[in-house]
């Protein structure tokens, strides 16, 4: 079935792409699994693809199929701006959206809920400033659950203070939700100039003095990282 659709179209250039394109992904899929893959399921795989497929990911190269596996994510426009007002979010639809999306929601939902909407908007540039960056995961439900098995040691404390995540409050969930799509449908990030920290003012953790601070919005104060780290 993942390859019904190439090889029913012959050489449809379309199809053809759509082919790499799944064939990548599932390459990477099963590449990202690890060493932890036996040869023989691996290799089940590989003589699941057309000759063509074939053909074309051994020209591809490893970076090709990478690209191919994992897209860019939207570059932020000027023309998709950011609701000013809570009223302006409400009046927007109900947002939905994949796993990526889920995670985002939740993150906004149980560190930001309460609050102003700029400062939820800052808390989603923060998460989507680490995926973007190479020294953190490079997927939103990564980032937000890092550390996770530490108990009051992960990266967003609602992930590992041992209390279950419940949505209680559906306005509040509902507004998470439209903020997370507006910002993984490329909204601009201009609120935090590429914070990928942040802490309560009322704090003042050791880790933000090795930090460059950036802004400070709601009720927290964000940071970046050294541009000589940044770039490791």
């Amino acid at each position: 079935m993942r390859y019904a659709l190439a090889r029913a179209a012959g050489t449809s250039l379309a199809a053809f792409a759509l082919g790499m394109a799944m064939s990548a992904a599932l390459l990477a899929d099963v590449t990202a699994s690890g060493s932890n893959a036996p040869d023989t399921v691996i290799d089940a795989e590989i003589a699941g693809l057309s000759d063509i497929e074939r053909s074309g990911i051994a020209k591809a190269g490893p970076r090709r199929l990478e690209a191919l596996a994992h897209p860019p994510r939207p570059v932020a426009r000027p023309e998709n701006p950011l609701p000013r007002t809570f009223a302006d979010l409400d009046a927007l639809p109900a947002a939905s959206g994949d796993a990526e999306w889920s995670c985002l929601t939740e993150a906004l939902y149980f560190e930001a809920r309460g609050e102003s909407l700029e400062g939820q908007i800052a808390v989603a540039e923060v998460i989507l400033n680490r995926v973007d960056s190479k020294a953190f995961p490079n997927s939103v439900c990564a980032v937000v659950r890092q550390g996770e098995s530490r108990r009051n040691a992960c990266q967003f404390s609602y992930a590992c203070d041992g209390r279950k995540e419940v949505f209680t409050e559906a306005k509040a969930r509902n507004r998470a939700g439209k903020i997370a799509r507006l910002m993984l449908d490329g909204a601009p990030r201009l609120l935090t100039q590429g914070a990928t920290h942040y802490h309560a003012k009322s704090v003042r953790p050791r880790w933000s003095k090795r930090l460059e601070r950036t802004a400070a919005v709601g009720a927290h104060i964000f940071y970046r990282l050294p541009t000589r780290l940044s770039q490791n």
